[in-house]
């Protein structure tokens, strides 16, 4: 029975991991696929290569761009991103935690909270620089706009939605508001924090991108805007896709902290 068991689960395993290489070949292959078709459009004049480049151009301007001071640039775009994504998310949090301990500041705060999400953060972009200057404050203060509601509404709904009966019976053992937070509500939702960080990782850049399309001297974004400006498509097409692949490990550094903590089981 132990022997047909230890069967089973070696080719669940095994289907699994064969499922996750096809995955991984077949998205390869997509990606290969695409720049094939970009590359022989281009050659082939069906599209311009003039507006939309072509990878080979591509691949020219990035070693061209990293001859002269294109890691500064992504350093630049990396550094403005992670600033602003660590204090979009711990105020974030600290914030939530402020509203679900004090209801009636939570039911005060929810319209106003409802409208600064709907607002579009680009249109506060003029008021940003006024207020903290241009330049790298005025860059991490739009991406902290854009990630801070929405981590204070993650946050505070995953309190909110805490099983109760796990609170009730927590106090029944005496424990304050303090310790219900730190024992049970918190641990609770650090995998609804954990989601938050998947989702501000890419909104802190968002920021970043569109400050520095505003008042940038240096980055990724600027480089987009120069770019565009200059009609150099190919320095455009070349730092999007750069921004693409900065984005990407970003995200997946955020999942592989997610796996970590889930082996450990810190929040169960």
């Amino acid at each position: 029975m132990n022997k047909k068991m230890l069967t089973e689960r070696e080719k669940y395993l095994r289907d699994k991991k064969r499922k996750k290489f096809l995955v991984l070949v077949s998205q390869i292959g997509l990606l290969i696929f695409l720049i094939a078709i970009w590359e022989i459009l281009a050659n082939t004049g069906i599209i311009d290569s003039f507006i939309t480049s072509k990878p080979s151009r591509v691949v020219e301007t990035f070693f061209k761009m990293l001859s002269e001071d294109l890691l500064k640039h992504v350093g630049i775009t990396c550094f403005e991103t992670i600033i602003g994504f660590v204090l979009g998310t711990i105020m974030g949090t600290l914030i939530a935690t402020i509203l679900w301990w004090s209801p009636f500041l939570s039911k005060v705060m929810a319209p106003f909270l409802v409208v600064l999400n709907s607002l579009p953060k680009v249109a506060l972009g003029p008021v940003i620089i006024v207020w903290v200057g241009a330049g790298m404050p005025a860059i991490i203060t739009m991406a902290l706009a854009i990630s801070l509601v929405v981590t204070i509404l993650d946050m505070l709904n995953g309190f909110i939605a805490t099983d109760q009966n796990r609170i009730k019976m927590v106090k029944t053992f005496g424990a304050n508001k303090f310790q219900v937070f730190t024992k049970v509500v918190f641990p609770s939702n650090v995998s609804t924090l954990l989601n938050v960080l998947k989702v501000n990782i890419g909104l802190s850049m968002v920021g970043v991108i569109t400050g520095e399309f505003l008042v940038s001297k240096g980055g990724l974004g600027h480089l987009i805007v120069y770019g565009g400006q200059v009609f150099n498509l190919d320095l455009v097409m070349t730092s999007v896709i750069l921004l693409a692949i900065v984005a990407s490990i970003m995200y997946y550094a955020v999942v592989l902290l997610e796996k970590l903590i889930s082996q450990k089981g810190k929040w169960q």
